[in-house]
């Protein structure tokens, strides 16, 4: 583990009635503690998870529109709103890693095509594949040891087996690599021992697995889904 803690710089926020600052995650957080190799940050959208993510890209000089310390492509609204407002405890700090934005994935392959750098994702054009394939070739070329991952919404384009395959290159990785991961899916964040964040709590606190939403959700659905289905259906 490399990043060891967050802390909010509350003295430098701005107007609380503006975003980034809006958020209710700012206002009785100080400081997160990361005490696992794996991480997960999980909540509602809207609760602030993607922009502590991409703060944390920020200050480790990633590209927050997606990529690497060395990867400068510009891709409009991906600027770390909340990146000069944040500092990051380190032991030892790493350089190395990548910040993945599934939704901004697309403009990454492109920039990649551009640069002629696909000898580094397996020797093809991430545009040449499926949108679940190209993630997987990223995740298996690009990951290394020694290295901070940050991936916002990796699900977005991975299949339930696929996203089996994305835990186990996290397993493979992990004795020498750090992942903080902002999901929705019940499969990745059932990662064994994984710290959890519920973002959707005031302040932010750590949650086990069987307590998230997605878990219980997804357990009564799968248990019975005609049952959730007339529930939901039912005022029609």
């Amino acid at each position: 583990m490399y990043l060891q803690s967050l802390t909010v710089l509350k003295e430098k926020l701005g107007n609380a009635e503006q975003y980034p600052f809006s958020l209710p995650l700012l206002q009785n957080m100080s400081t997160v503690h990361f005490t696992g190799n794996v991480t997960f940050f999980v909540g509602e959208n809207g609760s602030g998870k993607s922009t502590l993510l991409e703060a944390i890209a920020y200050q480790c000089g990633f590209n927050t529109a997606g990529g690497g310390r060395n990867n400068a492509h510009y891709v409009e609204s991906s600027e770390a709103s909340l990146g000069d407002y944040v500092r990051l405890s380190w032991m030892p700090k790493v350089t190395a890693g990548f910040f993945l934005r599934a939704e901004s994935f697309y403009a990454f392959a492109t920039h990649i095509d551009q640069i002629e750098g696909t000898d580094s994702y397996g020797g093809r054009s991430l545009h040449s594949q499926s949108h679940g394939e190209s993630f997987l070739r990223l995740f298996q070329h690009r990951f290394k040891s020694k290295g901070i991952y940050l991936l916002d919404e990796p699900e977005a384009a991975l299949s339930p087996s696929r996203q089996l395959s994305l835990l186990r290159i996290i397993k493979d990785l992990s004795a020498h690599a750090q992942f903080i991961i902002a999901t929705h899916s019940p499969i990745l964040m059932g990662y064994p021992d994984a710290q959890i964040i519920n973002f959707d709590s005031s302040p932010i606190v750590e949650i086990a697995y069987e307590d998230t939403d997605h878990y219980q959700i997804t357990r009564r659905f799968l248990e019975n889904p005609s049952r959730m289905l007339k529930h939901l259906f039912e005022d029609e």
